[in-house]
């Protein structure tokens, strides 16, 4: 039995889903373990591109186990899309479940996502994606979330959506928001989920006992998580190999194996300080190459220079033991590569992360430079001036590439 966890070493978007992909094929379930529908995976197979929010991406292997976890928030609605989508693609959704403990997104948490980004001012906003994930967290946190099953207590579903329009207050004037609706509404959903509706965490530990291969999913990344990321630029959930437990219901000691993916170069979306940003043309020249638009939101990413500050703090803080590196290709014909080794603030040299962005925005980040590595025929294997950049890479986070990605295909993949 393995048990192995996906993570994102960066700020997101670093082909986790690619990645998950590939592992999933060798695992008999794929677990998405926190977060939401603000995560965006794109699969590529073939001449086929699928797109997926919420349901993990092993799904679209025939006969894997499909687990929407605890520790995710999940809207209903868009769940049911999910899964009629991928009936439309011929993918039987019937391995599809969602935790009976997961937190449902409700449209006042929508709502009061708009709203709460509007009333920040200035360099304040957050840059959510608005889809109600972090509302959503406020109120399991508050103890008075909707969780998937409940909606088998109509009492229970109503009490609680009462007392999140009571607490939403004036704010909800205006916008449709009636609490017979939504439990309407609901009715329909649960119909609709309740096949897929189960106690997930005594399904994985049952697996777990027959020795079953099991992938745990993360979304995000670890720059991104509530309490180790650029807080406040921030998502609302853990995205740690740690959560991974609390998010799925399998014990941390059945853990025996962490990924964390690293793209080739460095993106996030939304706000925040970003040291090795680039602006102008070159950070232009990055995007237009690597498609660097976010899946769920369409958002265009800043971009810059691999940063192993940050790749190094999350080999350390998670336990990495093997990297994935994606989007090499995005580099071909470069004339020239930069490498962030470390920073330096206020004299001093940094090699991890800082816990305060006001520190963060004062580090200047020292680079190494490389010789570009042209256009090499990936189908000959790893040229060698690409790998001297994971060496480096290697060298610098103390943790193994063990796999290696140049395009979005399963087949633009070298398994080290």
């Amino acid at each position: 039995m393995t048990c192995a966890v996906v993570l994102g070493t960066q700020w997101g978007d670093e082909g986790k889903g690619k990645i998950t992909d590939i592992l999933a094929g060798r695992s008999d379930a794929v677990v998405r373990y926190q977060g939401g529908n603000n995560a965006g995976h794109t699969i590529v197979v073939g001449d086929r591109t699928m797109k997926l929010h919420i349901i993990p991406s092993g799904a679209i292997h025939p006969g894997k186990i499909a687990v929407i976890g605890d520790g995710c928030v999940v809207d209903p609605w868009v769940l049911i899309k999910e899964l009629e989508y991928l009936e439309g693609l011929g993918i039987p959704a019937d391995n599809v479940f969602l935790s009976d403990r997961a937190h449902l997104i409700m449209p006042y948490h929508r709502l009061l996502d708009g709203i709460q980004e509007s009333e920040r001012s200035g360099s304040g906003k957050v840059g959510t994606t608005g889809r109600g994930i972090g509302p959503c967290y406020m109120d399991r946190a508050g103890r008075f979330g909707i969780r998937a099953g409940d909606l088998a207590y109509e009492d229970v579903v109503r009490e609680r959506i009462d007392e999140a329009l009571r607490k939403l207050g004036p704010r909800a004037d205006g916008s449709g928001m009636e609490a017979d609706a939504i439990a309407s509404d609901l009715r329909s959903v649960q119909e609709r989920l309740a096949p897929h509706i189960r106690n997930t965490v005594d399904m994985l530990n049952g697996l777990v006992k027959e020795g079953k291969d099991i992938l745990l999913e993360g979304a995000q990344g670890q720059m991104l998580d509530i309490d180790r990321g650029t807080y406040p630029f921030v998502t609302s959930s853990s995205c740690t190999a740690g959560n991974a437990s609390a998010g799925s219901g399998i014990g941390p000691r059945n853990i025996d194996r962490i990924y964390g993916v690293v793209k080739a170069y460095t993106t996030r979306v939304g706000e925040g300080p970003f040291p090795t940003e680039l602006s102008g043309e070159e950070g232009e020249a990055i995007r237009k190459a690597g498609g660097e638009f976010g899946t769920t939101t369409g958002r265009p990413r800043r971009c810059g220079w691999l940063d192993l500050v940050v790749v190094r703090s999350s080999v350390a803080w998670n336990t990495i033991d093997t990297l994935a590196v994606t989007k090499l290709d995005v580099l071909d014909g470069s004339d020239r590569i930069e490498v962030c080794t470390h920073y330096m603030l206020d004299g001093r040299r940094v090699e991890y992360f800082p816990s305060h962005i006001r520190d963060l925005a004062r580090c200047e980040p020292v680079y190494v430079e490389m010789e570009g590595w042209g256009h090499p025929d990936w189908s000959e294997g790893v040229a060698d001036r690409v790998m001297d950049y994971i060496r480096l890479i290697e060298e610098n986070t103390h943790a193994r590439v063990g796999i290696v990605s140049f395009g979005p295909g399963r087949e633009q993949t070298i398994l080290r």
